[in-house]
Formats: structure tokens, sequence, C-alpha cells
């Protein structure tokens, strides 16, 4: 079978060439020969035009089939997922595009923390006296020796 194909094919090739191309005869004169020569120039720029057509329907063509098989895959629900990227979002953003807009959603986290009043020790100001006076006594050896032996 592959044999006859590739027979048929030469014999396609053969008969193409025989109706487009005719055997060329060399004229004497110049201006013949610059006849001929302008007459070629067109056929090579039409056959030029028609090849650039020919690409331009396959490229379109191999670009429908591109998305064809992507439509295919999308409906199969089997296709390689895409590496993600880090999104920076809100927590109300990132609710807002999960759930959509129909809800709207906040989510202020500060909003339920309990409010505490901070109260003034006046101990603290005290104490600020006390650090000092320890720190004169533990100074020298006497000092240390009180602190080791007061922790002992």
């Amino acid at each position: 079978m592959l044999e006859a194909e590739a027979a048929e094919a030469e014999a396609e090739k053969t008969r193409y060439m025989e109706e487009n191309c005719p055997p060329l005869s060399l004229p004497g004169t110049v201006q013949e020969l610059q006849d001929l020569c302008k007459k070629l120039h067109q056929r090579i720029d039409k056959v030029d035009e028609e090849r650039y057509d020919m690409e331009s329907k396959v490229n379109k063509t191999n670009k429908e089939i591109d998305e064809l098989k992507i439509k295919v895959q999308d409906l199969k629900g089997k296709f390689k997922k895409p590496a993600l990227r880090k999104v920076r979002m809100s927590a109300d953003a990132m609710l807002q595009a999960l759930l959509g807009s129909k809800h709207k959603v906040s989510m202020d986290l500060r909003a339920n923390l309990k409010q505490v009043k901070k109260e003034v020790k006046e101990e603290e100001k005290d104490s600020v006296g006390d650090w000092r006076k320890n720190i004169e006594d533990k100074a020298g050896m006497d000092g240390r020796k009180k602190m080791f032996e007061s922790e002992a």
C-alpha cells in the first residue's frame, strides 16, 4: 500500500509539473530573453503569493487545532496544573474572591479583641531607686559573695 501511495504521489507530481511548467525554449534575441525573464519573475511572484497564502492557512488551522485540543482537555477535566504564584491579598479580598461579590464579609480581627486598660503601678517608680541601691551593694567582691550566698 505504501509503495502504491508513493507511485501515485510521483505520478501526480509529474502531471502537475507538465500542466504548470511547459518545456523551456530559449529565444535567440536579447529582447525575447528579457521578456522571458519578466514572465518568469511574474510567475515566481505568483507562486510566492500562493505559498504565503498556504502557509497562513496552515498556521491558522494549527492554531485552531491547538485551541480545540485545549477545549477537549478542559472538558475531560484532566489537565496540567500551572505553577502557582504568590499573590498578596488581604483576608477581605480573599474571602470576596472565594465567595463572590454577593457576600460582604469583613474580617477585622482587631474588632473582636478585648480592650484592656493599663494600670500604672506606683511600685514600679519606687523600684527604680531599689535596683540602683542593689547594684551599689553588689559592687566589688563583697557584693558578689553576698549574691552567691543568697542564691545558695
